[in-house]
């Protein structure tokens, strides 16, 4: 029978639930729903979405456990709700967000985190006719970032130079996800017409379409994989949720499919490409589902485990592996938001892969994303495909738990510089009018 039993590292990946004390409490989270994830992270902060004018977004240390302070400092700069947020992926200090107010802001986060609540961003982009609903940063060019809204449009925005880079009027209804791919040669997007696009984030020019990727009317989520590959998570006409896996380069026929159960909550994937493990977490559900993605294998997509739970997910996110506690194993950590006595928890759920050794098991913890740019914006835009950089996990090899923050100065627009140059020129004509009244004017 052992001929028949898949061999896996991460067969037996089990989750470490937080203690009480270990949790965060107390967010009186927004009533606003969307396609968005609600909860997102990086090395030093989560950001979480509350109730309140502005728009107000909570960024909490990971340190700050327990309850968030009533009337805490929080990101409030907006004129509606906060419908997304995303963290720089190369700056731990900036956050991007969106809102109801058509706009998208990015703010700094002072480096020992909000100490009081802030109102003027660095950045604020203007170029969307009707709400913003979802954020995603490139994952290796510097100050790139993607936004889709409800007046279907996907722009790319360089937010140094606080510009528009390019946009696509490809999609015909609401857009319900938006992923870049490994090196940021590709966007991918799925929309409410059923049609699942991957398009040149350079121009507007749909490279492939998959029509009708999932039957159902409910949304469909993305994942990016390795090889080339990318997930698709939706819905059949009966409502059955379900996985397919695809060839990007060639989607004319999927290459797996994976039929789940009857839930209406719709599945959040995320994928994580050193241990080739793709996560699937039901919005409205407890439960985590996770599968080993192997391209060569007979099955792609081969079911490891599943944790449970009877406190309903609202939503989750994965922290960057580098913050990760390796000597223990943690080959994970996710952030689930869920609700508890109307206010919202955030839970840290670690996966460890059991091991009896201390020593660092370099098998299941290859080189991971580094969190350095691998170029600007100037050059990706320009053609440049660079791959992510990579960085050791062995505490041995010299790895620095988080890059250090460069400064981030956003350039002034031509808007900016224009009326800079008009008000320099009245100053000037108000001087040479008041020589010319003292009789002193050349």
């Amino acid at each position: 029978m052992s001929a028949f039993i898949r061999n896996s590292k991460f067969r037996h990946v089990y989750v470490e639930p937080p203690k009480q004390e270990d949790t965060f409490r107390n967010l009186r989270l927004a009533t606003t729903t969307g396609e968005q994830q609600y909860v997102k992270a990086n090395t030093k902060y989560f950001a979480v979405a509350l109730q309140g004018g502005g728009g107000p977004i909570a960024v909490v240390d990971h340190t700050a456990t327990g309850a968030f302070p009533t009337g805490g400092p929080v990101l409030a700069g907006h004129k509606g709700a906060a419908l997304d947020f995303d963290f720089h992926p190369f700056n731990e200090q900036l956050l991007a967000s969106c809102s109801d107010d058509s706009t998208v802001k990015l703010w700094g986060i002072p480096p020992g985190g909000l100490t009081e609540t802030l109102t003027e961003p660095l950045v604020d982009l203007r170029g969307h006719g009707r709400k913003v609903t979802l954020l995603r940063f490139h994952p290796t060019a510097s100050n790139v970032l993607a936004s889709v809204s409800a007046d279907m449009l996907c722009k790319v925005w360089d937010v140094e130079k606080q510009g528009e880079v390019a946009s696509t009027d490809a999609h015909t209804s609401l857009i319900q996800d938006v992923q870049w791919n490994a090196d940021g040669s590709l966007l991918g997007t799925s929309c409410k017409d059923k049609v699942v696009r991957l398009f040149d984030p350079r121009g507007s020019s749909v490279a492939t379409e998959l029509k009708a990727a999932h039957e159902g009317s409910k949304s469909v989520k993305l994942a990016f994989l390795q090889d080339g590959l990318l997930a698709t998570v939706g819905f059949t006409r009966q409502s059955q949720r379900q996985i397919k896996i695809w060839d990007a380069r060639d989607p004319s026929k999927e290459l797996a499919l994976v039929s789940l159960d009857q839930a209406a909550g719709v599945l959040l994937p995320f994928f994580d490409p050193d241990t080739k493990m793709l996560y699937l977490c039901g919005k409205g559900d407890g439960n985590i589902r996770y599968y080993e993605i192997n391209k060569a294998a007979k099955t792609p997509c081969f079911a490891l485990s599943e944790h449970r739970s009877t406190a309903a997910g609202k939503g989750y996110c994965f922290l960057p592996k580098r913050c990760l506690n390796v000597m223990g194993c943690e080959t994970a950590r996710c952030l689930k938001l869920t609700s508890q006595n109307g206010n919202g928890v955030v839970e840290p759920l670690s996966f460890v892969v059991p091991r009896k050794s201390d020593a660092f098991q370099d098998d299941i913890f290859p080189d991971c994303y580094a969190g350095l740019p691998s170029c600007d914006a100037d050059a990706w835009l320009a053609g440049a495909n660079e791959p992510p950089k990579l960085r050791p996990l062995n505490p041995d090899a010299g790895f620095v738990a988080a890059p250090s923050a460069a400064a981030f100065v956003a350039k002034k627009t031509a808007a900016q510089l224009e009326a800079e140059l008009a008000d320099a020129h009245k100053k000037i004509a108000d001087l040479e009018a008041k020589l010319a009244a003292a009789g002193l004017a050349p």
